[in-house]
């Protein structure tokens, strides 16, 4: 029986969870580099170590990317979480890759983008993580700087905050996830990383993350 997208979500989200890529933990909350204080940590590179859940990945975003975009002509990873991710699945799909600095070099070249664009070929980004969307948006217009057709950008997870969808949008860069915020918080509880108790609590700092340590 073929997997449905949500089923695939799904399953990414437990193998996530798994694995401890994302921790929830309401109770001992995390202090982000913003400040602000989370009940949830997420580092998706620990995925590479896990071949099975790789490949997975892999997979997922190959099917994300062909059903949402079709196929464009070179993959973009964002760095440094998206760079592994990317040539995973540019060399899946048989493309040229490429990847994009968080800034310009200070030395050398000078170089944001690493790799071969050339002016008007499209391009699919990869991203790992979604939080504002900020760093993500500055790899799409370094992109279209050079004549990119960016059809837009996949990502393994989002915390879906309103900030980053307005971010997008504003950016004209379609966004599609392979699991998001709600799907983890039902799976997690459906798996027992979470309690009923804890879901108000996630449910809350989702919505206001920033005055959320007032509620915690």
């Amino acid at each position: 029986m073929t997997m449905t997208p949500f089923d695939a979500a799904h399953k990414v989200a437990e193998f996530l969870l798994q694995i401890k890529a994302i921790k929830l933990q309401p109770e001992q909350p995390f202090t982000w580099a913003s400040g602000w204080k989370s009940p949830i940590y997420c580092d998706n590179r620990k995925t590479l170590s896990y071949p099975q859940i790789r490949t997975y990945i892999r997979q997922q975003y190959v099917n994300m990317i062909t059903d949402k975009y079709g196929k464009p002509d070179v993959i973009a990873g964002v760095a440094t979480g998206g760079i592994a991710q990317g040539a995973l699945v540019a060399q899946d799909l048989g493309l040229p890759f490429v990847y994009v600095r968080s800034e310009a070099k200070k030395h050398g070249l000078t170089n944001m983008i690493e790799g071969v664009v050339e002016n008007g070929q499209t391009v699919v980004v990869i991203e790992d993580l979604i939080s504002t969307g900020g760093s993500s948006i500055k790899a799409v217009e370094a992109l279209r700087d050079k004549g990119c057709i960016v059809k837009g950008m996949v990502a393994i997870f989002t915390y879906g905050f309103d900030e980053a969808i307005e971010n997008m949008k504003k950016a004209n860069c379609q966004l599609h996830t392979l699991c998001d915020y709600n799907i983890l918080i039902e799976v997690a509880l459906k798996h027992n990383f979470i309690t009923e108790a804890d879901v108000e609590s996630l449910t809350e700092w989702r919505t206001s993350p920033m005055t959320w340590k007032q509620l915690a």
